[in-house]
């Protein structure tokens, strides 16, 4: 059998948005590019930094020589939403209908190795995979009992006014996207695809690649907020009625 040959590899594109993380992002690209590394894949990192004013960006920026690392900056603070869609545009550049697109925070909170794994599923057949907090197997650590509280009560909300059987975690931000997916809600979508402010984006994103029929599955992930340095960047009540103003929006199939 003659071997194929000229097959172009996978690249995995690692999209982290950033503000502020300085204390935590250091030890964050060392274990992404020791995971990636070690696995034997190809990958790029692109972290956007959403105007750090502390040491994010420099703190990023040793590894340049040491890790496939391109930064993207604003000059102000335009939140989680701009932040995600500029990353995705900048990874979607140059991205391949086959590449993987992973989503994740930049405060140490999701473990590298889950890349691993959510990428198999992706090339199983997902168009997109979630890092679930509400699986078997799934572990939070360090996360306040009011915050898991909410997280918990929002997640049945959402169950309930979309009964989707596959999804149990709508809100984490630690994802898998196929390339050639994320092209097509780009095409359909334009720039609505990302146009939700706040940490209440994932819903809507994820509310619109569903409406596109896309193949979505999880797989549990072990949360680790007891690694987190500084505060949570989340405001808890603006993003409970960002989340519901999503929410009713696509129940009501308004723009």
């Amino acid at each position: 059998m003659t071997p194929v040959t000229g097959r172009k590899r996978t690249t995995i594109h690692i999209v982290l948005p950033a503000f502020n993380e300085g204390r935590n992002i250091g030890r964050l690209l060392d274990r992404i590019a020791g995971t990636m590394e070690e696995a034997g894949l190809r990958y790029r990192i692109i972290l956007v930094d959403d105007g750090s004013t502390d040491d994010t960006v420099e703190t990023a920026g040793r590894f340049r020589g040491e890790a496939p690392l391109e930064i993207v900056c604003h000059e102000q603070n335009q939140g989680l939403g701009a932040t995600l869609r500029d990353g995705l545009v900048h990874a979607l550049k140059n991205a391949d209908d086959n590449d993987i697109i992973i989503t994740m925070d930049a405060d140490e909170t999701h473990a590298p190795g889950l890349i691993l794994h959510m990428s198999r599923k992706i090339r199983e057949g997902h168009d997109v995979v979630i890092a679930s907090r509400f699986r078997p197997g799934a572990r939070v650590y360090g996360v306040p009992l009011t915050r898991r509280f909410l997280s918990l009560a929002a997640c049945w909300v959402l169950r309930l006014a979309f009964p989707l059987s596959n999804i149990r975690d709508f809100t984490c931000g630690y994802r898998a996207y196929r390339g050639g997916a994320l092209k097509i809600a780009v095409e359909h979508y334009g720039s609505r695809l990302v146009d939700a402010d706040g940490f209440q984006c994932m819903v809507d994103i994820l509310l619109k690649l569903h409406k596109l029929h896309m193949i979505i599955g999880e797989v549990p992930v072990i949360l680790r907020y007891d690694l987190k340095q500084g505060k949570s960047k989340m405001r808890v009540a603006a993003t409970v009625r960002g989340t519901f103003s999503v929410l009713f929006r696509r129940r009501l199939g308004l723009p």
